[in-house]
């Protein structure tokens, strides 16, 4: 892999690091800023909304930037809010900040996609993708749970602080490190890509994805209170289950990516099934803490093997819409990283319990393979569109 890819991933991970940090921060920022918890609440919701939106505008945008100018304007944007986020006393600011983050993280990841895709052979799009996306559970191995501690330390203005201080080596490798590409003479008409964009292999992709992606937070999200309050592990332990669910996480992104390219129908049909019995069998186990514990790392594992498989997938299926795919790909799993969480919310708010986003879960996958089945076109494949269970 080109080392301009990991250096791409450096800045996923700081942009991953921001997305997720929060989730500790809330009670400080609410305090600090004279807000309730509901309010502060919302930055979370505000920055999904932009990765939601964001991702296919942006995308639009920058089809007429080369791609290392776009990956450059949509970095710098993302350090600054950061910056103006780290000093402000207004809530309305930093919600404002949020927002126009998110619609700089989306659009980088967006073109990154795009462009680590095309610094790779044409039949290595999933170890490009898995390497990129790397950046993600690596955010949640060290960037959340250092987040939180700094916070912890020295305020919740610190987190956003370390954010652009990490995010400034990733603009510098940017500028040095990524190829620069024409502005686009070479790439299809925005009338021509959006046309490609309604293959029914990449719907049905897309669907799965927000599926699957939408297990996967729904249960991450509510992670801790089902450590704490089912599995019977004291806080402490919170810091590391999620490093756990983390672990596992870059280990499915690695090995999904050595194998999303050669076997994709391997990967989504069978990891996918044991994703949804996965699921299962944590929320009927999530009172044994060694069974517990074991599944933190399992279904991380999983849930990002065949989440990273299906961007890589998505990617092929959106070949003919080199600078939109990407984008529509970010979008539909930020659409699931919304949706699960309130679902988990809506389920323990009806009074279901804390294992209940784990049932939430298991249903959201099995209606992904249910959903592959009914669809029966070929989701999975390299360029030959071999079939696949999921």
């Amino acid at each position: 892999m080109p080392f301009a890819l990991f250096l791409l991933g450096l800045a996923v991970f700081a942009q991953g690091t921001s997305e997720f940090m929060l989730s500790g921060l809330v009670p400080d920022i609410a305090r600090d800023l004279g807000v309730s918890v509901p309010a502060a609440g919302a930055l979370t919701s505000a920055f999904a909304v932009g990765m939601v939106v964001g991702a296919p505008v942006m995308a639009g945008l920058a089809r007429r930037w080369s791609r290392r100018g776009a990956l450059l304007g949509f970095l710098v944007v993302f350090l600054g809010v950061h910056v103006v986020g780290a000093v402000t006393d207004s809530f309305g600011v930093l919600l404002a900040t949020r927002v126009v983050g998110a619609l700089a993280n989306a659009g980088f990841l967006a073109v990154a996609l795009v462009t680590a895709v095309h610094m790779v052979e044409p039949d290595a799009k999933g170890r490009a993708a898995s390497t990129l996306l790397g950046g993600v559970p690596l955010a949640c191995v060290v960037g959340v749970p250092a987040g939180a501690l700094l916070g912890q330390l020295w305020g919740w203005r610190a987190a956003f602080w370390a954010v652009a201080l990490v995010s400034l080596p990733a603009v510098v490798a940017v500028a040095r490190s990524v190829p620069g590409g024409a502005a686009g003479s070479a790439r299809p008409a925005l009338r021509d890509e959006l046309r490609a964009l309604r293959s029914p292999r990449l719907r049905v992709t897309l669907l799965l994805g927000a599926l699957v992606n939408g297990a996967t937070f729904c249960t991450f999200t509510y992670l801790a209170s089902l450590v704490t309050q089912v599995t019977g592990l004291g806080s402490g332990w919170v810091p590391v289950v999620l490093a756990l669910f983390g672990a596992g996480s870059f280990v499915g992104v690695w090995v999904g990516g050595r194998f999303a390219d050669r076997w994709p129908g391997v990967v989504l049909g069978t990891g996918g099934v044991a994703l949804c019995v996965g699921w299962g069998a944590f929320a009927l186990g999530a009172g044994n803490p060694v069974v517990a514990l074991g599944l933190v790392f399992v279904q991380g594992a999983l849930a990002f093997g065949v989440g990273s498989t299906l961007i890589s997938q998505a990617l092929y299926a959106a070949s003919d819409a080199p600078t939109l795919g990407g984008g529509f790909a970010t979008a539909a799993f930020n659409v699931g990283a919304a949706l699960g969480p309130w679902l988990g919310g809506t389920a323990i708010g009806a009074g279901l319990g804390y294992r209940s986003p784990l049932w939430v879960s298991a249903v959201l996958v099995a209606l992904a393979l249910v959903a592959a089945g009914v669809a029966g076109s070929p989701v999975a494949g390299k360029r030959t569109g071999a079939s696949s269970a999921v």
